[in-house]
């Protein structure tokens, strides 16, 4: 009898098998919404008692081919699953298609597009420029506006197909956080009304936080009542001991003022206000009496003609703020130290007349003495390579790659466009690369593969604008800078005693991380970087 029923009660299980698959089926899929969550686990509760086993046992038991599952999820129906992976790929799933598209059943599926990071050091963006406007197609490489970055202005393409529902932030919106929403965008044209007045899902949070706010202000007014009650004695007390106010002055702040301006102690003004308070009165009162307002009065004007100064505030461009921090992170952090030589160039200067002699007769652009001194320094490099590393916390990176950034002054601030490889370049070629980065940095058109990737900085003042000598802060996070002075004919010694010869020097100073770099080291680079400038022949070999 005991076989007997307990065959007669699995049968009735097994009889009603596939509507509690469905059950469970509804209920595991209901379970993934965020409003609905809190009833799987009293469904649960009902098929653990009728199966023996919760939904999500059920599910890691059951392949995917045995259970039907939704169209939302049926990228997954290959690999057999189990429960708790199940739901930590649902909901990663569901967290991605958050970002993209609305979970509100009042708005259409649409993309939040964020600012993007366009270069390592980039923690926020300024919109220089749109080239879309709102209802406009938008196809995946079109242009969608022009971001100004912490080193250049950029374009930003766009990546999917679609029409530009809302631009978030207008045009010369400035200092706006990476991941920050800036447009939506939107599959179909007719869902682009809908957008009119929206607002991204960042600016919901702040909205949300005066709820809280408003629970705890209810307690502020418990506490006063309870300091009513303290302070009413006080005043009381206060009333009949008129000793204690020669301990404290009571005044007006305005009173106070006036009488800290004149230079008049408060102990010897009598008030005459509320409880012996001085005020206002009181203390012209006893200027007047003293004939100290008419020499007050004159001290305030000339103080207030001698701050009158005219100035314009500048606002910092994205490229200053940049510039300002990594220069001043380089002085606080980087033990600098200056090695300065003086290179004669007269082998120099004649060897580029000659190449800029066979470049006119070719067609070609002429060849500059920095074009030169890139070279040098990139074939110098080359030779001690122990100043073309970088320092980190664990180790000194030392790089097979010699990429010369080139320093270019410009009205927006200060461009360092890098030419890569340039110890493998010709001249020619250098001084091509360098006319057409300092023409983009000009235009503040550089990308961020024009000024990304330098292992050392070469900063000429000399041929521009006459500077003699100077001192290049490091450009973080390289180990050396190279600063170029002037070149300029000096009086030196001959072979004979009263033998006198005239020859041009070039003044050169490395400034160098004491951390990567030594002493010695830096030494043995500037002796190889003069015996290129001094014998240039050398550099064509």
């Amino acid at each position: 009898m005991v076989y007997a029923s307990r065959i007669i009660s699995h049968s009735k299980k097994l009889k009603h098998v596939s509507t509690l698959l469905r059950r469970e089926h509804a209920v595991a899929v209901r379970g993934f919404s965020n409003t609905t969550q809190p009833s799987l686990t009293g469904r649960q509760d009902v098929l653990k008692a009728r199966l023996n086993y919760s939904p999500v046992e059920r599910i890691s038991k059951c392949s995917t081919s045995n259970v039907p599952m939704p169209s939302g999820i049926s990228a997954m129906r290959t690999n057999p699953m189990t429960g708790p992976t199940f739901f930590r790929e649902f909901t990663s799933s569901q967290m991605r298609s958050v970002r993209g598209f609305s979970s509100s059943s009042d708005l259409p599926p649409h993309q939040e597009i964020g600012m993007p990071s366009l270069s390592p050091t980039m923690t926020e963006g300024n919109i220089a420029r749109w080239l879309k406007k709102e209802g406009d197609k938008v196809a995946p490489g079109e242009v969608l506006c022009e971001i100004e970055t912490d080193k250049a202005t950029v374009e930003m393409e766009c990546m999917e197909e679609g029409f530009l529902a809302k631009i978030v932030k207008e045009e010369g919106a400035k200092e706006i956080q990476v991941g920050e929403v800036i447009a939506i965008t939107v599959e179909d044209e007719e869902d682009i009304q809908k957008f009119k007045d929206y607002t991204p899902s960042s600016g919901a949070a702040p909205e949300e936080k005066p709820a809280p706010e408003a629970k705890p202000a209810p307690s502020p007014p418990k506490e006063e009542k309870v300091e009513q009650p303290a302070s009413a004695p006080e005043a009381k007390t206060s009333k009949p001991s008129s000793a204690p106010s020669g301990d404290r002055i009571f005044a007006s702040p305005l009173a106070k003022k006036l009488a800290e301006d004149s230079n008049v102690p408060l102990s010897s003004i009598e008030g005459t206000g509320p409880e012996g308070r001085i005020v206002k009165a009181d203390v012209e009162e006893f200027l007047a009496s003293r004939g100290k307002e008419t020499t007050t009065k004159p001290s305030k004007s000339t103080d207030s003609k001698a701050a009158a100064l005219d100035y314009v505030d500048i606002p910092h461009t994205q490229i200053r703020k940049v510039t300002a921090s990594r220069l001043a992170f380089s002085k606080q952090t980087i033990p600098h130290y200056y090695l300065t030589v003086d290179t004669c160039v007269d082998k120099l200067m004649g060897l580029r007349s000659q190449l800029n002699a066979f470049q006119e007769a070719s067609g070609g652009k002429r060849i500059s003495v920095n074009d030169l001194v890139i070279k040098a320094a990139a074939l110098a490099l080359r030779k001690v390579p122990q100043c073309n590393s970088s320092w980190t916390d664990e180790y000194i990176r030392q790089f097979s790659n010699v990429n010369i950034n080139v320093a270019v002054q410009t009205e927006n601030g200060l461009y360092v466009p890098v030419v890569k490889d340039a110890d493998k370049k010709g001249l020619s070629t250098i001084g091509e690369e360098v006319r057409f980065l300092a023409q983009k940095a000009k235009e503040n058109s550089l990308k961020p593969e024009d000024y990304e990737g330098g292992t050392f900085t070469v900063s000429n003042l000399g041929g521009p604008f006459g500077i003699k000598q100077f001192c290049a802060v490091i450009n973080p996070p390289q180990a050396a800078i190279l600063a170029i002075g002037s070149a300029e004919k000096r009086v030196v010694a001959g072979s004979g005693p009263d033998q006198f010869n005239v020859a041009s020097y070039m003044s050169v100073t490395l400034s160098c991380d004491h951390r990567v770099i030594d002493g010695a080291i830096g030494a043995e680079w500037l002796k190889a970087f003069k015996g290129y400038i001094e014998t240039p022949e050398s550099m064509l070999l």
